[in-house]
């Protein structure tokens, strides 16, 4: 049987996507076994009328070794 761990991660980028490959690139340098991203929330910040990036709240879930 396997353990999942999940922790809560804040990352950004220019685009959603690159927020959360981000997100996973960061993590992956900590935690092994990397298996799922869910994305609670994205958020954008805009100065001057114009999106300049993108945040996301994720739960990343990995496998816990014994």
């Amino acid at each position: 049987m396997s353990i999942v761990k999940v922790i809560e991660v804040i990352a950004e980028g220019k685009t959603i996507e690159e927020a959360i490959h981000s997100a996973v690139h960061e993590a992956s340098h900590t935690v092994k076994e990397i298996k799922q991203i869910d994305i609670d929330h994205i958020h954008a910040k805009v100065e001057n009328g114009q999106i300049t990036k993108y945040r996301v709240d994720a739960r990343i879930s990995f496998i816990v070794r014994h």
